[in-house]
């Protein structure tokens, strides 16, 4: 408990009511967060209220406050754009900071008469050199598809001093060379190859062809055939390129493309940048916030642009919308002197770009927790069609089996990050209702789940799950929600609709069903949970009952009634183990004379051999 807090609340009650900016410092005036406000009263007392719910990051913060400035301005803009200037020169430990560590790649056109181009990790090498690029990948595959559209040179002859030395190799075979090594191209007419290169990498694909198409056409009328067909290959080889490496439209001629994945408490942001109509790079950054969402792309654009004023694009495709949106234009448009908007697609090929900057951070993601992007992307997806805070990493799943009102169980499957974690499973068998009535036995068994979390009395049920599913429709939801409503938990809950063939059709909620694609990865996750739940509790019916015919069995013996059965039952999990006991071990267990023993004896080997057949 912060020993400030009544001098915090009492110096933020004469607090401005206007926008700006606010400095939170430690004790040694150190500042270790510093925020934007349109209403800098509310926003900090905020912070100082008693029964304030915070995150645990902002928690820690406020526990180390022991004074903070503001400085007031004019607009929510103005302090929008000094909060930017305020974090980069003090760099306070509670804001989200992008840390970029990361090198430069480049394309490097050497300087030699038949010069070649590589990607570089940096400028020691004598060329002529294109970017720089964030991403090594990128860099390493533009060159590569450079070269194969190009067909350029790429052994370690040297040109000209090693024309004519020998055979081409078999790139030129294959036509994935122009065979330089010959002897049969000039100076002058590798020169222009190289100058098209350039201009492919710079402008993109589409201007390329355009040119191209129109200097075909100029030496198919002055009759130079020779030099039309090399540029109608040159013109297919990069269409061929396109469909492999989507070359893009006009749609992002230049833009970027920002969405986020999270997993296990980590959030991944991917930025995929497009410019000349092709992706050309590609950055993801990694946190671990307990921020929503908006907030931290809030803070990720800020930064992210202040470091990079010179290369701000004119659009800037969001997955979703961030509240001070107008307020983040004008101040892009401001830093680089034209016009950026900020969209967010609803529709149309933007959305296949935003999903694919979505699956490339799920795909990070993946790789930094040993999942698959499927299993990331597929709770992505649930969370966001659930209206959830963030994506569900424990949830429960709960189903009722019986056989014609015997045998009344209901079974708990967990899956944990997209994958059945089996030790947490649990069975439930219906002590209250035992006539065939799922509302009711579903009530009795989350009731009794519930009720041993609030006692803490068994490790297997001391974690709360942050998405309980159940398979049934709208009913089963309203009775269930009021019972997790009246032990003061949070948990969203809702139902797992099948069609007539007994397959998943849609999600269940309190107002009505929410339509899945069957082509979406929660879909499909969905599927596989409800599938799971089922098998389970069936096995666990079938289970019963089979116990429960080897109980009925076992009371026709004289001497064996209700309770002795069921004594032996408890004591011999399975009628194998039971077979194999001899009559006198049978006879101690169940508290007889040996004589009833060899009739009970000679009753079990009789199930056994039934059980067999």
């Amino acid at each position: 408990m912060n020993f400030r807090l009544p001098v915090l609340r009492e110096k933020t009650t004469k607090l401005t009511t206007a926008p700006g900016v606010y400095l939170m410092k430690n004790q040694r005036s150190e500042i270790i967060y510093i925020g934007k406000a349109k209403n800098l009263k509310n926003r900090v007392t905020s912070y100082f209220r008693e029964s304030a719910d915070h995150t645990p990051k902002v928690a820690s913060m406020v526990e180390h406050v022991y004074d903070y400035d503001f400085i007031v301005t004019d607009s929510e803009y103005e302090a929008l754009v000094l909060e930017c200037s305020l974090i980069k020169q003090h760099q306070p430990k509670y804001n989200i900071l992008l840390k970029d560590d990361k090198g430069y790649s480049y394309l490097c056109f050497s300087h030699e008469a038949y010069p070649r181009l590589t990607a570089e990790k940096n400028k020691q090498k004598d060329g002529d050199y294109l970017g720089p690029y964030m991403s090594g990948f990128v860099t390493q595959e533009t060159a590569q598809e450079t070269n194969r559209v190009f067909r350029l040179p790429t052994c370690n002859r040297r040109f000209p001093q090693d024309f004519r030395k020998g055979r081409p190799c078999l790139n030129y075979h294959i036509q994935q060379c122009m065979g330089v090594c010959r002897g049969n191209i000039s100076q002058e007419s590798y020169a222009e190859i190289i100058r098209q290169a350039k201009s492919y990498i710079q402008m993109g694909s589409a201007d390329s062809v355009k040119r191209m198409q129109e200097e075909m056409e100029k030496a198919a009328e002055a009759l130079d055939f020779e030099r039309a067909a090399m540029l109608r290959d040159r013109i297919s080889a990069i269409s061929k390129a396109g469909e492999t490496q989507k070359i893009l439209d006009a749609a992002l001629q230049e833009a970027d493309v920002i969405a986020m994945a999270e997993n296990s408490g980590m959030q991944c942001v991917s930025v995929l940048r497009y410019r000349g109509r092709r992706l050309f790079d590609k950055e993801p950054f990694f946190f671990r916030e307990t921020v929503s969402r908006e907030e931290l792309i809030e803070s990720f654009l800020m930064q992210y642009y202040e470091h990079r004023r010179t290369d701000i694009p004119k659009s800037i495709v969001l997955e979703f919308s961030i509240p001070s949106q107008e307020a983040y234009e004008k101040l892009f448009s401001d830093f680089v002197g034209k016009k950026v908007s900020l969209t967010v697609p609803q529709r149309g090929i933007l959305c296949q770009f935003v999903q694919l900057s979505r699956n490339n951070a799920s795909e990070e993601l993946a790789i930094r927790f040993n999942r698959t992007a499927k299993e990331v992307q597929a709770l992505e997806e649930l969370g966001t069609a659930l209206g959830l805070s963030k994506p569900p990493q424990y949830l429960e799943a709960y189903d009722i089996s019986n056989l014609s009102s015997t045998s009344m169980v209901c079974g708990m499957v967990v899956f944990e990050n997209g994958r059945p974690l089996k030790r947490a499973y649990k069975r439930f068998r219906m002590k209250e209702h035992v006539t065939q009535d799922d509302y009711a036995c579903m009530r009795e068994a989350i009731t009794r789940r519930l009720e041993h979390y609030r006692a803490q009395d068994d490790e297997g049920f001391a974690r709360l799950p942050d998405l309980i599913l159940l398979d049934g429709g709208q009913g089963h939801v309203n009775t269930i929600l009021p019972v997790v409503q009246q032990f003061g938990l949070p948990i969203p809950v809702f139902g797992m609709v099948k069609d007539q063939k007994h397959r998943t059709r849609a999600i269940s909620s309190v107002g009505g069903e929410i339509s899945l694609s069957s082509n979406c990865a929660a879909f499909h996750l969905l599927t596989r949970i409800q599938d799971e739940v089922h098998r389970f509790s069936v096995a666990y019916m079938h289970s019963l009952h089979a116990k429960s015919s080897y109980q009925l069995a076992l009371t026709k013996v004289r001497g064996i009634g209700e309770k002795k059965a069921q004594k032996l039952l408890l004591h011999y999990k399975t009628i194998l183990q039971m077979q194999k006991a001899a009559p006198e071990e049978l006879a101690k267990v169940a508290g007889v004379n040996l004589k009833i023993a060899q009739e009970l004896y000679a009753v079990v080997q009789e199930i056994s051999a039934s059980s067999k057949a």
